[in-house]
């Protein structure tokens, strides 16, 4: 557990916000629709987007009102953008509907909504309701595992380990550290190990420091035996 806060006091150094940190001013329901749009896109795409749209449309009887082409139209550029559109009117209508709306505050409500999945509804528990959630991502499930604190397959074993070993204060700092980390330094390919401020802290990390320093000491003595026999 020492080692979990003292990693997340090192990545809060060079922590740069996070999409829900910066638009953290947006109502409950714009955090939701913007969470539930950022998927497998990247937060450059879907910022500017999701501000020139809530200027228009802010409320979900807005989005009950705009036919699904339309918001087609306006997403186009987002992945999977014929299938969020069609998520967004539906998830709309529900909140309208079935919450006089108001977004949920619970994962089981949030969950029950069209296109929002157990990471989403944990965005939204932590960064709107303030609630202890962990949502998981690829990155998060990545990095935890990388770290050697867990041992999972799935983004669910992964949230329920991690709830499990870390305290419920840190839970919030989980998905706002682990992404930007994985983001910028712990790619799935070619992590920069050389420049992770963690790497001491990390399984995988020490393993890449021992097999560099095995190749460098073998380079070493081949280099030594080109010397000799000159």
């Amino acid at each position: 557990m020492d080692n979990i806060t003292t990693v997340f006091r090192i990545l809060e150094k060079t922590h740069q916000p996070t999409m829900l940190e910066l638009l953290g001013h947006y109502t409950p329901f714009q955090i939701l629709i913007m969470t539930l749009l950022s998927s497998r896109t990247k937060d450059s795409t879907t910022i500017p987007i999701v501000k020139e749209m809530f200027k228009k449309y802010s409320y979900p009887e807005d989005f009950v009102k705009l036919e699904v082409k339309e918001l087609e139209k306006i997403l186009y550029r987002i992945g999977f953008f014929r299938t969020k559109a069609k998520n967004v009117k539906k998830l709309s209508e529900i909140i309208i509907s079935r919450y006089d709306g108001i977004v949920p505050d619970t994962l089981e409500e949030l969950i029950s909504l069209p296109g929002i999945g157990r990471k989403t509804a944990n965005c939204i528990l932590s960064y709107v309701f303030n609630k202890p959630a962990i949502a998981v991502d690829i990155h998060v499930h990545r990095i935890a595992n990388r770290l050697g604190w867990i041992d999972t397959k799935t983004a669910e074993q992964t949230e329920q380990e991690l709830q499990r070993i870390i305290p419920k204060k840190e839970w919030i700092n989980v998905n706002k550290l682990l992404v930007g980390h994985g983001q910028t330094i712990c790619a799935p390919i070619k992590p920069k190990c050389r420049q992770c401020p963690i790497r001491e802290y990390c399984n995988y990390g020490k393993m890449q420091s021992a097999e560099m320093s095995i190749r460098t000491n073998q380079l070493n003595k081949n280099n030594q035996k080109l010397i000799t026999k000159n």
